[in-house]
């Protein structure tokens, strides 16, 4: 039973994912909201989410909130990813106001947690404020790849995935993707995060204005550009309706 101090646990959970490409973040959000609701598409070679997305639903006899957010190559540093990711990341966070009850940073079971993957996820990550951290649990996804491993001896044979569940306070949860009925996994899930938030100063990680300015901003300029772009194709294109009219004319 967690000791709340005081504190009043939330009755509607906001939830934010965030972690790499093919990590299944979006199937890890219609296992724990418990239906379809993010789009999976596993034949695509592109990715299905390219911009932060977010969905509700009733679970465990309580609305729950989850926001996905696009995913980083998992290889890539923090310059390799492009501006407008970087700030549709950022703007997860604000997407449930004033800020969500817990980060999910997923991690996918299907790969080796190596050094480019390790630096990857601490460039990303450091795009939010330090206690980012207090406020997130390792998710790892794809549990049917443990085999008839635990996934505690797995974080024992790879020294990356022991410094990113210490980095979390040793709060992580496996989900089985392949196994999404099983509301158990999903229960287990909540009450960690409902563990988390009880040992928490604060119940949520505050939303940062000024990336959700900043997105929007650049947002309005690209619209902007593309307005130019498509102006000047209709320029040209009626230009040389013109000209190909005249010549025509001549003949």
């Amino acid at each position: 039973m967690e000791n709340w101090c005081g504190k009043t646990p939330p009755t509607h959970l906001k939830l934010v994912m965030v972690g790499a490409q093919w990590s299944a973040k979006s199937s890890a959000g219609n296992t724990i909201l418990r239906k379809q609701e993010f789009d999976v598409h596993h034949k695509r070679r592109t990715r299905t989410t390219q911009y932060c997305e977010i969905r509700h639903s009733m679970v465990a006899g309580r609305p729950v909130t989850v926001v996905d957010s696009p995913g980083w190559l998992y290889n890539y540093t923090l310059q390799d990813t492009s501006e407008m990711d970087k700030l549709e990341i950022q703007n997860s966070i604000n997407m449930c106001p004033p800020g969500p009850h817990a980060v999910l940073l997923v991690i996918g079971l299907t790969s080796a947690f190596n050094a480019s993957y390790q630096r990857a996820v601490q460039e990303h990550m450091s795009l939010f404020k330090d206690n980012i951290w207090k406020h997130t649990i390792v998710l790892f996804t794809r549990g049917d790849w443990l085999g008839v491993k635990t996934v505690e001896e797995r974080i024992e044979s790879e020294k990356g995935l022991q410094w990113l569940v210490e980095k979390c306070g040793n709060r992580y949860h496996v989900l089985d993707n392949m196994n999404s009925r099983d509301e158990r996994q999903v229960e287990e899930l909540l009450q960690k995060i409902e563990e988390m938030l009880a040992g928490n100063n604060n119940l949520y990680y505050e939303s940062d204005l000024h990336s959700e300015i900043k997105l929007k901003d650049m947002k309005e300029t690209g619209e902007k550009m593309a307005q130019r772009i498509r102006q000047t194709t209709e320029r040209q294109s009626r230009m040389l309706r013109e000209l190909f009219k005249g010549k025509l004319l001549r003949l």
